[in-house]
């Protein structure tokens, strides 16, 4: 059913009509209106589900491996600091190949304490064994969340939905919100891999020595190797059943002929393909590449976008994500996934690939500004690395404070005191 409807609450809706029987509660900005929603269905008795309010998001975690564990369909969600509290437990959802679902309303990491969105959350987690799934639209965070349980359930392994904290949680747009039938034709009823039994009880999580943990690694990292066939599909039955194109592993656009490629992950892809279609009015031959499927990296699928009948020449990565130290996260995989052909030839020599950190703790990344960075990259004048509408005078100014005296105090209280700002505790 089309209505106009917050992202949050559609993506709840989504989730109600999928069948979860149990919903692991703490609430944490952006994604509180989420298990609000999803309570207040429970409570009308519009969904037959245990609705667990817990004390941390670790308890949440906790609760839904446990509840997994014993066979059932199980469902959270979380955002930043939260995700991060959560760790140890998602990495045990994980190990264990427990067909866990949450949603990450993906929000900047402290300090200093930052409420907005950009992709630090999810990437902290990147290794942790989940599968990662990007959304650009509400319809697709809608749309990914009923693949994903039924992604999930297939290959007993857990799936993270992330989607962007405000830009999408909070907005409201139309979105098509499928009926119960629609979601029970397309999603089978839950028949778990392993149940914990009582009539035949068995140890989960039991110590592993060195003499099977390298091959329970292995089976880990084959669940991930099977995805890459799951996932385009199950977006290619999604398709089918509900007459449009949701998930994949990538979403290419305009880069048949492209010289110069985008390539990015979320909602962040709408501004980017307006910025396409204007530098190909001015004559530049732009695309962009959305990476929906994070983790497991779609190597092939990446490579073969890029390796087109076109002589690419240059790539521009948009990082929602910062690793201090290293630089760009998708970048080191984007670099690695092209490193080399088929065969192992080598890649055009002239092929040049750059990252633009954008958009860190909610910074607009306008269209204006994207123009202006891709026309300079293809006019060869961008360097390898760079940030997107960096303020070069607040940091001149904190550099040469921190060298003129040694307790020159915290950087970020000092940039806001520059900007003339009251930071907020």
């Amino acid at each position: 059913m089309l209505k106009q409807i917050e992202g949050s609450r559609a993506v709840a809706e989504a989730v109600a009509r999928s069948r979860p029987q149990v919903i692991c509660a703490y609430p944490i900005t952006p994604q509180t209106h989420i298990v609000e929603a999803l309570g207040a269905l429970v409570k009308k008795g519009d969904l037959n589900a245990g609705f667990l309010n817990v004390e941390s998001e670790f308890a949440a975690m906790s609760a839904v491996i446990g509840a997994s564990a014993a066979g059932a369909r199980a469902y959270t969600a979380t955002a930043s600091q939260g995700l991060l509290y959560m760790s140890e437990a998602v990495y045990n959802a994980a190990g264990l190949g427990l067909p866990v679902v949450m949603t990450v309303a993906n929000r900047a990491i402290g300090a200093p304490i930052n409420i907005w969105n950009d992709h630090s959350d999810a990437m902290s987690q990147r290794d942790a064994g989940w599968i990662q799934l990007y959304a650009e639209t509400n319809q697709e965070a809608a749309d990914l969340h009923i693949q994903a349980f039924r992604i999930a359930e297939e290959l007993s392994n857990p799936v993270m939905v992330c989607m962007d904290g405000f830009l999408l949680t909070h907005a409201s747009e139309r979105v098509d919100v499928p009926g119960q039938d629609e979601v029970d034709a397309f999603l089978p009823p839950y028949a778990p891999r392993q149940v914990l039994d009582p009539a035949d009880p068995v140890s989960i999580g039991a110590m592993v020595g060195p003499e099977a943990f390298t091959e329970v690694r292995y089976l880990a990292a084959e669940r991930m190797r099977q995805a890459l066939d799951l996932v385009p599909a199950v977006a290619a039955d999604f398709a089918g059943q509900f007459g449009r194109s949701s998930g994949g592993l990538v979403r290419p656009y305009r880069i048949e002929d492209a010289e110069l490629i985008v390539v990015a992950l979320g909602s962040v892809l709408g501004t980017i393909a307006d910025a396409v279609d204007e530098l190909r009015d001015d004559g530049i031959r732009a695309g962009a590449l959305g990476i929906t499927t994070f983790r497991p990296f779609p190597v092939q699928a990446v490579r073969a976008a890029l390796d087109g009948d076109h002589r690419l020449r240059r790539v521009v990565v948009i990082e929602r994500a910062l690793a201090p130290g290293s630089g760009g996260i998708v970048t080191a995989d984007l670099r690695a996934a092209i490193a080399t052909a088929d065969g192992g030839a080598p890649r055009p020599e002239d092929t040049i690939i750059s990252t633009v950190i954008a958009g860190l703790g909610g910074r607009p990344v306008t269209r204006k500004s994207l123009r202006e960075m891709l026309t300079s990259a293809a006019q060869g004048n961008l360097p390898p690395f760079s940030f997107l509408d960096l303020r070069s005078d607040l940091v001149t100014s904190e550099l040469a404070r921190m060298r003129a005296a040694r307790r020159s105090g915290p950087s970020a209280e000092n940039l806001l005191r520059d900007l003339g700002v009251t930071a907020v505790s």
